[in-house]
């Protein structure tokens, strides 16, 4: 097995003596870097091990380059060494024109996987392919250092470049879309309103739409595509920074990650290292398939690749050489682009050994915990992947966050599957029981050496349904995808209200949106870490599709009109984080251990409707679904603090006894998923508050 990175990184070397090309290949018996304008230079392999190098003289920032590599031919060869491919280290990434003369100034969004394939006379135009570039890295930060946000008050917000600006008037037409439009001042405060500290972005290292879907006429807008692992994205920048070519992408990356540092909003990355934009066998040849795929993969005993991401490969992260590009590349972005965390897309796929079985003591995942540059770093696990025991949450470890399906589960179930169920049939089949176990951090699922901030708290996330067709929509809508509505999940939990889409009617509307705000309400009122899905506090609509990744861009932008609704919900949330940034008792960093006071812990005290302790059959009965939560801080960094969370999840009015104790004189609703309550007036300990349906109330304690 491995254990550090090799000493000479991958990639060319400007910065010590001669310029110098090394790459990595097991298999290849020669292989050459070509530079435009440069000529070609034989790489030499250095004695018996997979490091390949040579010397290149006079190469220099702004040079394109491509790879030729040859080996032995067999069923798990792709040698050729005539296919030009992409350096898995190039900093760059830009589409050249079909002929291969320089680099293209469009949005290069639309370039072929770079396997030299070009059209003859009588067929379609050729399409461009991709080409590696030397990029210079150097950028003025300014001072500008990392935000240093604790992980008790992060707020995540899940986020794809493009969708997040196209359709916003404040920022200027050219900028819409792009990493400036994310850095643009109006996206920051929009930002710094609803308490977001930690933008998370849809992939945005260089990737590729899928050969079927290109051939159907269709794009990949989301990026779970990999075509290179250092370069950012050419198509997600400015038409400025693309004809400046590959160093005004990344400055105009750098420059995002900049100014949202500048305004203490960290920046997150979801990282697709499972698997590449070669897809299947027979799919497009770019990069380490023609490298060294016989290592780089994961191959069946009938030498066909052993997918476990449904994408048509998965890379072998128990081989050295892999594993090390992994961590080379969260290095790179890390130190060198100063981003402050990364998403991990099927992480289990990278946690497999040489056998293929799912590790949670896997060597890679503890070098990304533990190498020494990335200690400053959130480490966020999408915890499952689609191979045999894949679905893995709760086992990644300590300091890595996991996606808390389970939660996800849980609430929607509790806000819109059984109230459904109690409009339709005149009661759930569940109690308030689990809910209180998601509110309260999911100990079962993290244990109490992890920790509730082991946990990503959601309802929504890039795929599925929005907040707003959660609440509008019984079934998915994807006819938009050309797929006939077979894909996307058909278990969403969902609940149209009585309507299935848009409508004008009130009722259902004013019902919609008191679901909206008891769902975005527990996951800002969780322990955990609570995660936001951009749009979703404007309300935005996919119109029922719950697989947008192909769908145009008219479709799926937030939406940044003048809408009474949308403003009212960005309201609702920016009102619960700043609820949630006041009451250290809502984000403890510890669970509780019984007898012990424990630091940064919460203590939690359960009552039922009627103010007296908490009953086995109101935790476990379908018709007792109502629970007042009263819980208190135990200090270690922040004043002593208390709160009462009431949560009432039935569509009949009920009146409920604010709980009697020695310590409380009276409470304040200081937020209501109802609206129009009184929010100013006390209210005696032991008086009546009238719940008049499904909501969360959140009471100050005087």
């Amino acid at each position: 097995m491995y254990e550090t990175a090799i000493e000479t990184t991958p990639g060319f070397r400007l910065d010590d003596g001669d310029p110098r090309f090394t790459l990595r290949s097991a298999s290849a018996t020669s292989a050459a870097v070509v530079v435009d304008g440069r000529g070609r230079f034989e790489l030499t392999r250095q004695g018996d091990g997979d490091v390949w190098s040579a010397v290149t003289p006079g190469v220099q920032v702004g040079d394109t380059y491509h790879l030729l590599v040859d080996g032995p031919s067999g069923p798990r060869h792709e040698f050729d060494p005539t296919r030009p491919l992409l350096d898995p280290y190039a900093r760059g990434i830009v589409a050249t024109t079909p002929d291969g003369d320089g680099p293209e100034t469009s949005d290069g969004q639309d370039g072929a996987q770079g396997d030299g394939e070009t059209d003859g006379p009588d067929t379609e135009p050729a399409r461009p392919r991709w080409t590696s570039v030397v990029v210079d890295g150097g950028f003025d930060w300014g001072g500008v250092g990392k935000p240093a946000v604790p992980l008790d008050r992060v707020v995540v917000y899940e986020a794809n470049v493009r969708t997040l600006t196209a359709a916003n008037p404040a920022v200027p037409e050219d900028l819409r879309g792009t990493y400036a439009g994310v850095a643009h001042e109006s996206t920051i405060a929009h930002l710094r309103r609803i308490g977001v500290t930690t933008l998370e972005l849809l992939p945005v290292q260089a990737f590729d739409t899928e050969r079927w879907l290109r051939e159907a006429g269709r794009e990949n807008a989301w990026g779970y595509n990999t075509l290179g692992f250092f370069a950012p994205h050419t198509g997600h920048a400015s038409a400025a920074a693309r004809a400046a070519g590959a160093d005004g992408v990344l400055r105009e990356f750098k420059g995002m990650v900049r100014l949202l540092h500048e305004a203490g909003i960290q920046v997150v990355l979801d990282v697709v290292y499972n698997h590449t934009a070669e897809e299947g066998l027979g799919g497009p040849t770019s990069s380490l398939r023609g490298i060294d795929g016989a290592a780089r993969y994961r191959w069946s005993d009938a030498d066909t690749y052993y997918d476990t991401t449904g994408c048509g490969n998965t890379l072998d992260t128990s081989v050295e050489a892999t594993a090390d590009l992994v961590v080379d590349s969260l290095r790179y972005w890390a130190r060198e682009v100063q981003v402050d965390g990364f998403r991990f897309d099927l992480m289990a796929s990278l946690a497999r050994d040489a056998d293929h079985a799912f590790d949670p003591a896997h060597p890679l995942l503890d070098r990304i915990r533990s190498h020494p540059d990335l200690q400053d770093t959130l480490v966020i696990a999408e915890p499952w992947d689609v191979g045999p025991d894949g679905w893995r949450t709760g086992s990644f470890g300590a300091r890595t966050l996991e996606w808390n399906d389970g939660f996800r589960n849980t609430v929607r179930k509790f806000w819109l599957e059984d109230i459904a169920d109690e409009r339709r049939r005149g009661a759930p089949d569940t109690g308030i029981g689990a809910l209180a176990g998601a509110l309260t951090g999911s100990s079962g699922l993290f244990g109490t050496e992890r920790g509730p901030l082991s946990g990503v708290n959601f309802v929504t996330a890039h795929d599925g349904f929005t907040l707003h067709d959660l609440v509008s929509y019984d079934g998915k809508h994807n006819e938009a995808n050309g797929e006939d509505n077979r894909d996307g999940s058909n278990d969403n939990r969902s609940f149209n209200h009585g309507v299935e889409g848009h409508t004008t009617d009130r009722g259902v509307r004013a019902a919609r949106g008191r679901s909206m705000r008891n769902l975005m309400a527990t996951v800002l009122l969780s322990a955990g870490v609570p995660m936001i899905t951009a749009g979703d506090e404007r309300s935005r609509t996919q119109h029922g599709n719950n697989n947008a990744y192909v769908v145009s861009d008219d479709l799926t932008p937030v939406d940044w009109s003048d809408d009474e609704d949308a403003e009212s919900m960005t309201e609702a949330v920016a009102t619960l984080t700043r609820l949630r940034a006041a009451h250290p008792a809502l984000r403890p960093s510890r669970f509780g251990v019984p007898g012990q006071t424990t630091p940064s812990a919460s203590r939690m005290t359960w009552y039922g409707p009627d103010g007296g302790p908490m009953t086995a059959e109101g935790w476990d009965q379908p018709i007792h679904r109502a629970l007042q939560y009263f819980v208190e801080s135990t200090p270690e960094h922040e004043p002593y603090d208390r709160v009462l969370v009431v949560v009432h999840g039935s569509g009949r009015t009920r009146d409920l006894v604010l709980p009697t104790r020695e310590d409380v004189f009276a409470y304040r609703l200081a937020w209501s998923s109802e609206k129009h309550r009184d929010h100013d007036r006390h209210r005696p300990a032991g008086t009546v508050f009238t719940a008049y349906g499904p909501g969360i109330h959140v009471f100050d304690v005087v």
